[in-house]
Parts: structure tokens; sequence; C-alpha cells
């Protein structure tokens, strides 16, 4: 195994770990995938983070074929299909965290509650209708979902982030939990009010801008 995919299978596994140290997954739910070559590196099918070696983590080929001791996770095809035509993004985080979850088995976008929800690409946090986990039903519905977005909800089942690496996919599924917890707390309190798409405009264009930089 090279050094270079070594490193990154580890940084998988890794980003599996602090998934579940962080609250956004449970037990052998949820998967990960990064691209690799002319393909891309995935979490394995019902295998525990725990104990998870490099060895586990499968190949996947852009033409579906999977290498590896293991099979690749059940939902290796929405990964696929995300970092085929999805040039931009490099990593793709799936997991079942509690509130993000709760508000997709209500089948609801989240809207504009809070400018972070621009963090995503939009003034919208889209919800993927149902399908069987595993399809290309499911994929062909995020894929839509996701269409100018990093992030969407699957109806009834839980979340997608994506990331140009591996670490920026685990923020942004982090950030999408932290909206749909105060989201479902200020429902409980009353009615949220909501952005206008203006000003999520403006976020984005300051967004692009944001953070540490050169100057040169």
């Amino acid at each position: 195994m090279q050094d270079a995919e070594r490193a990154l299978k580890l940084q998988i596994i890794q980003t599996c770990l602090d998934m579940d140290r962080r609250g956004l997954n449970q037990g052998t739910s949820g998967n990960v995938s990064a691209r690799w070559g002319d393909g891309l590196l995935v979490t394995p099918s019902g295998l525990s983070y725990a104990t998870m070696a490099p060895e586990d983590i499968v190949f996947v080929g852009m033409d579906g074929t999977a290498s590896g001791r293991h099979a690749p996770s059940s939902e290796w095809r929405f990964h696929r299909d995300i970092l085929r035509d999805r040039p931009d993004l490099s990593a793709v985080i799936h997991a079942h965290p509690t509130y993000a979850t709760a508000l997709a088995m209500l089948g609801e976008a989240i809207p504009a509650v809070h400018y972070m929800i621009a963090a995503a690409g939009g003034s919208t946090i889209r919800c993927a209708p149902y399908a069987t986990f595993g399809t290309g039903e499911l994929s062909r519905h995020a894929l839509d979902a996701l269409q100018d977005r990093t992030a969407c909800l699957l109806a009834n089942h839980g979340l997608i982030a994506c990331g140009p690496s591996l670490s920026r996919a685990l923020w942004l599924a982090e950030e999408v939990e932290t909206l749909s917890r105060q989201y479902a707390i200020a429902r409980q309190i009353g009615t949220p009010a909501i952005l206008p798409d203006e000003e999520i405009a403006r976020v984005l264009e300051k967004f692009a801008t944001y953070g540490p930089r050169s100057k040169d």
C-alpha cells in the first residue's frame, strides 16, 4: 500500500471516529468516502469504526467495481455518483445525527433561519425524497438535492455533507446538525424568522473571503 493511500485511509477512519465522538453517528451506521486516483476510497459495510484498519477501506472505481477484502458501504453508489458528478468535491460524509435526522423524518428543507445556512451553499438545505438505502433512486434524489449545495437531508434517513477535504466535510456535517438542533428548538418556542435570499447572497459573498489566507 502506498504511503499516501495509507494516510488517506487512516484519515477516513479518524473521520469516522470523530463522527461518533461528536455525536453525529452511532454504531456502524453512516459512511465516509474520499476521492482517490480514478475512483474513491470508502468505508466497508457493517464494520465497527473502532476496529477498522487501513486494509479494511475499500476502493471503488467510477465504473462501480470494488476491490478490497470487504464489500463497500451499502451507500457506495451515492458516494461514487457525487464524486463523479462534482469535481469541486473530494470527500463525502453520510451520517444519522439526531436533530438532522428528526427534520429529515418530516421531509422538510431547512430554511434560512440562521446565516450559517450559507455554509452549505445556498438559502436552504434541501431534503431529498425518500428512497430505499443503497439504490440508484436514492442516489439520483441526493444529486438533485445537492445541486449548487454541499449538504442535504435524506427523507426518513439522515444527512449528506461534502467538501474539498474530509476535515471540511466533517465540519459541515457538524454545522448542519447544530443548525438542525437550533431550528428544532426555535420551532418549539415559536415561529422562526426566515432571512431573505438577498441577505444569504451577501453572506455567501462574505464567506468567499472569510478565514485565513495569504497576503500575496
